[in-house]
């Protein structure tokens, strides 16, 4: 019998993708991760080549489905404490990066090659149930 492989996620990062597939292997899912050793030597061509990509097994593919499903990352804040909405107090709240067009990248790159990355980089919370967009204090 052939094994084939299917895609069923993509991550920036390998140790995103380390930490799902040692979750899918607990379960009993074989697990083949595809672009981490490229990534891991040069993290600048992740979006170049599409990240990380997970792979199981064409018959496995529903039930890992079914696991990654379950696994929902949520916004922390520094010593491990839920965020919680400041609108609707949720805490299904997730956090994302403002650098979203050129002008904000190239802030990005000065402020690496200066040393002053974190005045340059802006990063906010935004709650899922209510789509309110935050800064954590």
């Amino acid at each position: 019998m052939s094994e084939k492989f299917k895609t069923i996620a993509r991550f920036q990062y390998t140790t995103e993708a380390q930490i799902i597939k040692g979750r899918l292997e607990a379960e009993g899912v074989k697990v083949f991760l595809q672009d981490h050793l490229t990534i891991d030597t040069d993290p600048l061509v992740s979006n170049a080549i599409g990240g990380v990509k997970l792979k199981v097994l064409s018959e496995d593919a529903m039930k890992a489905q079914h696991i990654l499903s379950t696994i929902k990352q949520y916004a922390l804040d520094d010593d491990g404490n839920t965020i919680h909405c400041p609108n609707c107090n949720s805490e299904k709240v997730e956090l994302f990066s403002t650098i979203t067009d050129f002008k904000s990248f190239f802030a990005f790159i000065v402020g690496f090659l200066s040393g002053t990355l974190p005045f340059h980089t802006r990063y906010k919370y935004k709650c899922e149930n209510c789509s309110t967009e935050f800064k954590q204090k």
